[in-house]
């Protein structure tokens, strides 16, 4: 494994140059749209060209609206909090709080920040909302886990960011660390402590620069169910043109190491969105590929001595172009992709009967232009 310690890197292994013809990197994918009766849990759907709110749920294998609302500006990010209580939507003129029950929405009366973020995320005791809106600072915003609201008792923390570019924020389940992907800056990793009136602390313990650090950018992070892996989907990670998926494990004390086979190429130019099933044995990368619809590529994660592996399926499938938000229904029976650039805006896939951790396409609609998804947890 690749060690990464507790501060800023400044070297990573080297990957070497690749080349071959279009579609190199690619993996087979399947668009067949397939039927089944199964259902979802709730998401909810940002649309952009309109500025709404639309939550849905899949009843029996079919698409269903169950309301919209109207925001106040221009969408830019969503989060639910982990208890399913309260859904939090960013917008152009500030964050949001919505009370849930069982899928309708009430609007708390006044925005709870006017900072516009551009990536939210609550904590797993519910009590701080972890924001940014690419000004060079990480937020977390005090919250009461009985209300959603801010909670005047505790003051705001913030921390300096290396770039004001961030695609991603991932909180660890375990409640113990925060991840960044900033860009070509790379991922930031902070430790995280709930109880703390100063979560973050003063600084980021460790940087993880990109594989490529010319071109390279870290467009995306998630962690696993469990906190033991972090994943970082990557451009420029395979070739200049090919984007990777990176695997870290989390040690004690977060330091970080990369498994042996990581990167692995994700299957397009740009990997935007991971998911990692709530299972924990799947983990699952939306890719760009230019102007063409992208894929979501599937890779299967295995434990042997306490050596983690990482193993890519045979074939990925078919999303809209340019999917940027992935999410799995509360139910745990669907996977909800969602595509800026439409072709379609949203797909549904439901996990293969007779191939683990294989996901077929159900449903597909392009009735809106979305650009975020989040679900019920």
């Amino acid at each position: 494994m690749k060690k990464i310690g507790r501060w800023v890197l400044t070297a990573l292994a080297v990957v070497p140059f690749l080349s071959g013809c279009a579609g190199f990197w690619d993996l087979p994918t399947s668009s067949t749209v397939t039927t089944t009766t199964l259902s979802s849990g709730y998401f909810y759907v940002l649309d952009k060209s309109t500025s709404q709110l639309i939550v849905y749920y899949i009843d029996s294998g079919t698409l269903t609206k169950v309301s919209s609302y109207a925001l106040p500006s221009a969408p830019l990010a969503i989060s639910v909090a982990p208890d399913n209580d309260f859904l939090y939507v960013s917008t152009t003129s500030g964050i949001y709080l919505y009370t849930i029950s069982t899928g309708t929405l009430t609007l708390d009366s006044t925005a709870i920040s006017t900072d516009p973020a551009v990536a939210i995320q609550v904590d797993a005791k519910s009590e701080w909302l972890i924001e940014t809106s690419g000004s060079g600072y990480l937020y977390a915003i005090p919250v009461g886990s009985s209300t959603g609201e801010i909670d005047s008792s505790r003051a705001t923390a913030q921390v300096a960011l290396a770039s004001s570019t961030v695609n991603g924020i991932s909180v660890a389940p375990s409640d113990k660390y925060v991840f960044v992907a900033c860009g070509t800056s790379g991922t930031a990793a902070f430790a995280f402590s709930a109880s703390s009136s100063d979560p973050f602390g003063s600084a980021a313990y460790a940087t993880v620069a990109p594989v490529n650090t010319t071109s390279g950018a870290a467009l995306s992070v998630a962690v696993d169910p469990s906190s033991r892996l972090l994943y970082i989907g990557e451009s420029a990670a395979i070739s200049t043109s090919g984007g990777g998926l990176r695997a870290f494990t989390i040690g004690t004390g977060g330091t970080l190491a990369e498994l042996s086979v990581s990167p692995i190429a994700s299957g397009g130019t740009g990997p935007h969105a991971i998911l990692a099933k709530s299972t924990g044995d799947y983990v699952y990368v939306a890719n760009w590929k230019g102007t063409s619809t992208g894929n979501i590529a599937a890779f299967a994660i295995s434990e042997t001595d306490s050596v983690y592996s990482l193993t890519r399926l045979s074939s990925t499938v078919a999303t809209g172009i340019e999917p940027v938000s992935l999410a799995e229904d509360s139910n745990s029976n669907f996977v909800i992709a969602v595509s800026s650039g439409g072709s379609p805006y949203l797909d549904a896939y439901y996990f293969d009967s007779s191939t683990s951790g294989q996901l077929d396409t159900t449903i597909t609609s392009s009735v809106f232009a979305g650009n975020f998804v989040a679900s019920q947890h």
